[in-house]
């Protein structure tokens, strides 16, 4: 187990998602993010079924980070209700995690 996380979320549009994604990455509450296009999600909303295309972000980030990005999520993001999951990373190559957590270490 490491302290790596991804974090998943999703907006409607690429220029959201782009703006969103330098934001964080720029205040190191994550070391990266890939933003994955041509996602369509199907999922109910006042009890109507929606079927709308979306951006998908992966996000990786620490855990120590998790509280600050959701924060800056519930802040900045354009939806009512933003997807925000997070999943724990159980192993990774050494290099990779540890590029990644010094990434998303704060300066002080």
């Amino acid at each position: 187990m490491t302290d790596a996380r991804i974090a998943l979320t999703t907006f409607d549009s690429l220029d959201q998602a782009k703006h969103f994604s330098r934001y964080i990455v720029e205040r190191r509450f994550a070391a990266c993010v890939n933003l994955v296009e041509n996602v369509h999600s199907v999922y109910r909303w006042k009890e109507k079924v929606e079927s709308v295309p979306e951006i998908l972000a992966i996000i990786k980030t620490t855990v120590e980070r998790i509280d600050t990005l959701k924060d800056a999520l519930t802040v900045l993001h354009p939806y009512q209700v933003p997807e925000f999951i997070v999943l724990e990373i159980e192993e990774g190559g050494t290099s990779y995690l540890s590029w990644l957590l010094s990434a998303s270490r704060d300066l002080e």
